[in-house]
C-alpha cells in the first residue's frame, strides 16, 4: 500500500485526492506502527530544511522509515524538502539530513549564474528526463511541472541525477538511487503531468 507520511508538513491530503481519482488505495501514517504497513512510501515536504528534519525526527517515525528504506528496500518518493532531506546536509541550516542520497542541498543565491534571478523559483518550468527513468515513462519529452524553491539539490555522483531542469543554472529536478527517489517539483500541482508520475510511482 502507498503511505503518505504525516509529519506535520506538506498538503497530505493533495496527495491522497490524486490517488482517490486513480482508484489507488493510499493511507495516512502518522505513527511508527502505521508507517511499517508500507509497500511504497511518499515523503511530502514544504518549508525549511532544519524544520523539516526537527518535524520529522520528532515524529517517531524516524528509525522505522530507515529501516523500510534502507534495509527492506521499499521505495520511497521525496517531495520538494521531502526530497531536499534524503540529502546529507543542507545550506539552509544545520541539520544532518537523512542520509539517504549523498549529495548537499545548495541555494540558488549562492550559485554563480543566478544572481539576477527572482528567488523562489516559482511556476511552471520544463523537466527532462535522463534515459530509462521508470518514474517519467511517457513523461519523456514535452512535460512542464509546478515548482516553488530557492534551494536545489546537488548530486555527489552525478549517475543519481534521473531529471533535470533549467533556472539560470541546470539543475537536478529529480534523483533516484535504487529504490528512493526525489522530486523538487510539486506533482499534485502539476495537472495531468504530475498524476502520471504519481501513477508511475504506484506501478514501481
Amino acid at each position: 500500500m502507498i503511505t503518505i507520511v504525516d509529519y506535520g508538513l506538506g498538503n497530505i491530503m493533495a496527495f491522497a485526492n490524486v490517488y482517490k481519482r486513480l482508484n489507488i488505495e493510499i493511507s495516512i501514517a502518522r505513527t511508527a506502527e502505521e508507517i511499517e504497513k508500507a509497500t511504497k512510501i511518499i515523503l511530502p515536504g514544504v518549508g525549511a530544511f532544519d524544520h523539516a528534519m526537527e518535524r520529522l525526527n520528532a515524529s517517531g517515525m524516524r528509525n522505522a522509515l530507515d529501516d523500510l528504506v534502507l534495509t527492506k528496500g521499499v521505495p520511497v518518493i521525496g517531495i520538494c524538502v521531502g526530497m531536499q532531506i534524503l540529502g546529507n546536509s543542507s545550506d539552509e541550516g544545520r541539520e544532518p539530513g537523512l542520509g539517504w542520497i549523498n549529495g548537499k542541498v545548495r541555494g540558488f543565491r549562492s550559485t554563480s549564474g543566478t544572481e539576477h534571478l527572482p528567488l523562489p523559483h516559482m511556476g511552471w518550468n520544463d523537466v527532462q528526463p535522463l534515459p530509462d527513468q521508470k518514474i517519467f515513462t511517457g513523461l519523456e519529452t514535452g512535460s512542464r511541472f509546478y515548482f516553488l524553491h530557492s534551494f536545489y539539490f546537488e548530486c555527489e555522483d552525478p549517475r543519481d541525477i534521473s531529471a533535470r531542469s533549467e533556472y539560470g543554472i541546470h539543475f537536478p529536478a529529480a534523483v533516484t538511487h535504487g529504490n528512493i527517489h526525489g522530486i523538487q517539483f510539486h506533482p499534485e500541482k502539476s495537472h495531468h503531468y504530475g498524476t502520471r508520475l504519481l501513477k508511475n510511482f504506484a506501478d514501481l
